[in-house]
């Protein structure tokens, strides 16, 4: 299973969003420019992964490093997975069957360590 980083400081996507004006004078939501910046960095790191096109069942491993013990491990997990599908890394999120994360704390250096693996299920096509 191969392991890829992403360096910096993974952004929780439910508190970057902002709401502008929309047609007919109704609001709409959109992402802020720190989750932008991070989905574009993410994009730029991601090499591992990318284009794998995983159309499966898959599990997701992750080691997180936050800056701070006030960001919540599983708001990562979403702009993680969101991000993935941006890359090609995998098809749909929804696909994701188990995930193992853990949440470690490095003031300097914040990252996260992922891995992704398919689950490969075999179906009985026949009883005999």
């Amino acid at each position: 299973m191969e392991v890829e980083v992403i360096h910096g400081q993974i952004v929780a996507k439910a508190n970057h969003y902002q709401a502008v004006p929309g047609k007919f004078g109704k609001k709409r939501i959109i992402k802020d420019e720190v989750i932008r910046a991070y989905e574009h960095s993410f994009i730029e790191q991601c090499k591992m992964y990318r284009n794998r096109r995983i159309a499966t069942r898959f599990r997701l491993f992750v080691r997180v490093w936050h800056s701070s013990v006030k960001f919540d491990l599983d708001n990562s997990l979403k702009t993680l997975l969101d991000c993935l599908q941006m890359v090609g890394a995998i098809t749909d999120d929804n696909l994701c069957f188990q995930i193992e994360a853990e949440k470690h704390l490095d003031k300097y250096h914040p990252r996260i360590e992922f891995a992704l693996l398919e689950v490969n299920e075999q179906k009985q096509l026949f009883n005999n």
